[in-house]
């Protein structure tokens, strides 16, 4: 059974092998020019061509080339536009810069006059202020000068007469004034010192 099976498939094999041969001697049947078929054909396939040459390169191909010009020039209209938008913002952009540095130059300058004024008028300010304090202090000194005097005074006499009558009341008999007066100076101008 495998004999006849190996005989047959190389049999078939041989056959198609030699049906290939005879078709190669004969050539391509697309290019046999023998036969009426082909050569009409070729002639439609010229004649279609030409047509479509024809129609493209003078309807079709104008078009797409009219298109293509259009859309150039709007796309470099657009850039040249796009261009002066950009020239105008750096422009904008620079004038705004300096806007913003002479605004902060006259900021600085205005804050730094704000600051000597007031400087100058807390200077002033103290100034009137030491000066009444300065018064009112002296007024003060005088004052409690004044008033230490009359203390000093206030108690010299008030010394004299308690050592006058201390005195008197330890002697029996009146103290001399003078020596009264003589001894309580004493003693004050040494505790002063």
């Amino acid at each position: 059974m495998r004999s006849l099976a190996g005989t047959s498939g190389l049999a078939i094999v041989l056959l198609t092998s030699s049906a290939f041969a005879e078709e190669a001697k004969k050539g391509m049947p697309q290019l046999d020019f023998h036969n009426p078929l082909t050569i009409s054909q070729v002639v439609w396939l010229a004649i279609i061509f030409c047509v479509l040459y024809v129609l493209l390169s003078k309807w079709a191909l104008p078009q797409v080339a009219s298109v293509l010009d259009a859309r150039a020039g709007a796309i470099a209209a657009d850039l040249d536009a796009a261009r002066g938008a950009k020239q105008g913002a750096d422009a904008a952009i620079t004038e705004l810069t300096q806007a913003t540095q002479a605004a902060q130059a006259i900021a600085r300058t205005e804050i730094a006059t704000a600051i000597a004024a007031a400087k100058e008028a807390s200077d002033a300010q103290a100034a009137s202020l030491n000066a009444k304090l300065e018064a009112q202090l002296a007024a003060a000194e005088t004052q409690i000068a004044a008033a230490r005097a009359a203390a000093v005074g206030a108690v010299r006499q008030v010394a004299t007469e308690a050592t006058a009558v201390v005195v008197s009341r330890l002697t029996g008999s009146p103290a001399d004034q003078a020596a009264v007066d003589a001894a309580v100076g004493s003693v004050l101008a040494a505790r002063a010192a």
